[in-house]
């Protein structure tokens, strides 16, 4: 019975250390957004580590609603497309088993700006 539950709680550390980012990643190569089922992007409630200049986060949820979706931060010279309907319903038609890494929309990828504004 004992070896079950220690099994039980290993797996379950394993599983939440998996969601969490690489702890190589600073600043992060992706985030996590919110999306309604539209398409449009809701708020994500995301706990950073203590520093900051540490800009990895350590578990993001969508406390109003709207699917978790993972999204890569945009690299340093290349901007998010801008929102628009139409940006909208080619996010929510990316979507990939939870994650838009690799979409692109108009030619240019699926973004998000990096969190930290101190670099740009």
């Amino acid at each position: 019975m004992r070896a079950s539950i220690l099994l039980a709680a290993t797996l379950s550390l394993a599983a939440g250390a998996a969601a969490a980012q690489s702890l190589a990643d600073n600043p992060p190569k992706a985030t996590v957004i919110c999306l309604d089922v539209a398409g449009k992007s809701l708020p994500a409630t995301c706990k950073l580590s203590g520093g900051r200049l540490d800009a990895r986060e350590d578990i993001c949820l969508c406390p109003i609603g709207g699917d978790r979706v993972t999204i890569p931060v945009c690299a340093k010279g290349v901007r998010a497309p801008g929102e628009s309907l139409a940006y909208e319903k080619a996010r929510r038609a990316a979507v990939s088993h939870g994650s838009l890494v690799g979409a692109t929309f108009n030619g240019q990828a699926m973004c998000l700006a990096p969190r930290n504004a101190l670099n740009p």
